[in-house]
């Protein structure tokens, strides 16, 4: 991801080089004006803008008045003096869907490539949508892109300096620099606005609002969620071999910069594979916990769009916004319904072949402190690319809790609920008449019994509640026979990683 000197330096070579079109995906308009105003100031440029709000605008012409974008570039067409200017056009995404307008603009490009409106360049300024295919060989994409946690340290500080505020102290200054990654400028003054509006300074208690505040912003990007998390390590019964491996990366995820100095690679992610109910979605909560990060759910089925290029566009914003929100865990659920169909032919298969791609691409090349989580309950169905080495750190199967991990899980619910009552359980009983239950069924089976023992009027939950409970529930083992065991097999001819220590 680019700095602003960056983009800028990168900006005035492609003007330099004549390249015709030249896409910024971005969201904040004024700062891209800005700098374009700099770089026509220092080369002797003029500038054209439109816009939907306020039409075509030619200042070095005295010229402004209300215009669809199609009346602006005929004028354009028309003008016989555009030579040496910047033709910047805001708001642009939905218009490239009219082929009248990409006409004209292909048009102008033309132009501008044969070198009969000289010196010329055109700037469209949206966050990315689809770019017409007829446009694809004149336009160069860009992007203004988030402020790196440096520059937003930097930015708090200039905010409450200049609101005669005092800088909390490092650690904290440091904290709130992590939790506004993602944001622009204008989200981060806001924030901080609201935090100091009612003691006019920041501090500690502050931080519980600017997490709620990141999390609608992050929402209204319609493509990723900010999952608030609750649960820690110490919610998940058994999966002994996870947690130990999710530790280990924990620890370099916490001390990332001594660990690459030390030639430690940056961890790219756990694939955690198994039977459906027994822990993945809870250890990609507590995953996040451990890290002491952020956790970002990316959900596929809002990334597919109805036009033609949207779902891929969707997919480079989700990326692009998880990097920027890094150091994050991204979960990603059931990646089989993401990527089922991968590779095959036409249609909606073409388009998930093209978004799978791009994950790939990600996920083998991403240096970025975004640790991925993704789940999956039937592996079958997944492209074997996915699973090769290097994509991620280490695929894990989750099976049917054991013994052992069943009593942890009766002891973890009953705990939560009733936990004077649990001493006198018959724990050990209880998990061997549940051998084939998911932690979901056993969750269930505590729920029921401690409900009916309630309703009937008892003072303790028992042992007897609680079988009575396991003989009315149909654990998943049973009612999904067929597919569980064809999953069993599946996963055991893969010879994935066990999640469980072996007993």
């Amino acid at each position: 991801m680019n700095d602003q000197p960056v983009f800028r330096k990168e900006l005035e070579q492609y003007m330099d080089a004549y390249l015709p079109i030249l896409y910024v995906d971005t969201l904040e308009n004024g700062k891209v004006q800005d700098i374009l105003a700099e770089l026509a100031a220092q080369k002797g440029r003029g500038i054209i803008k439109w816009s939907l709000h306020s039409g075509y605008e030619d200042a070095s012409a005295g010229l402004r008045y209300p215009s669809p974008l199609s009346g602006a570039l005929d004028t354009i067409l028309l003008e016989k003096n555009v030579a040496r200017k910047i033709l910047v056009l805001e708001d642009i995404a939905g218009e490239l869907e009219s082929p009248a307008i990409v006409s004209r603009l292909r048009c102008i490009a033309e132009r501008i490539a044969g070198g009969t409106m000289d010196d010329c360049t055109v700037i469209l300024l949206s966050p990315l949508g689809t770019i017409p295919r007829a446009l694809e060989p004149y336009i160069t994409l860009m992007s203004l892109d988030y402020l790196s946690p440096e520059k937003i340290r930097e930015h708090i500080l200039h905010f409450l300096e200049s609101n005669d505020m005092p800088a909390p102290v490092e650690e904290l200054l440091d904290t709130f620099s992590m939790h506004l990654r993602g944001l622009s400028e204008t989200e981060i003054d806001n924030i901080l606005s609201l935090a100091v509006s009612d003691d006019g300074q920041l501090d500690a208690s502050d931080l519980p609002m600017v997490l709620r505040q990141k999390q609608q912003m992050i929402k209204k990007s319609g493509i990723l969620e900010m999952v608030t998390v609750k649960e820690t390590v110490e919610d998940i019964g058994g999966l002994q071999n996870l947690k130990d491996w999710l530790r280990t990366k924990a620890q370099i995820f916490r001390d990332v910069r001594r660990a690459k100095e030390f030639g430690v690679d940056i961890p790219k992610g756990v694939l955690i594979a198994g039977m459906p109910g027994c822990g993945k979605s809870l250890t990609a909560k507590a995953a996040a916990s451990m890290f002491k990060v952020p956790l970002l759910r990316m959900d596929m089925g809002r990334l597919m769009g109805k036009y033609v290029g949207e779902s891929e566009a969707n997919m480079r914003r989700a990326l692009q916004l998880t990097e920027a929100s890094s150091p994050c865990v991204l979960w990603i659920d059931e990646l089989e319904k993401a990527f089922a169909g991968a590779g095959a032919q036409g249609g909606s298969s073409e388009v998930t072949t093209r978004l799978f791609g791009s994950f790939l691409t990600w996920m083998q090349e991403k240096d970025s402190l975004a640790f991925v989580v993704a789940t999956a309950n039937n592996i079958s169905h997944l492209p074997p690319e996915l699973m090769r080495k290097g994509r991620f750190d280490e695929i894990f199967y989750v099976d049917f809790p054991n013994q052992s991990e069943r009593e942890k899980i009766i002891s973890l619910h009953i705990g939560k609920r009733r936990s004077a009552d649990l001493a006198k359980i018959d724990v050990a009983a209880l998990a061997r008449k549940m051998k084939g239950y998911c932690g979901a069924d056993i969750e269930s089976v505590v729920r029921d019994g401690i409900e009916a023992a309630f309703v009937a009027g008892k003072a303790h939950v028992t042992t007897e509640d609680l079988q009575a409970a396991i003989g009315r529930t149909h654990p998943i083992s049973e009612t999904m026979k067929d597919a569980i065991e064809e999953m069993d097999k599946t996963y055991k001819s893969k010879k994935f990683t066990n999640a469980s220590r072996e007993v």
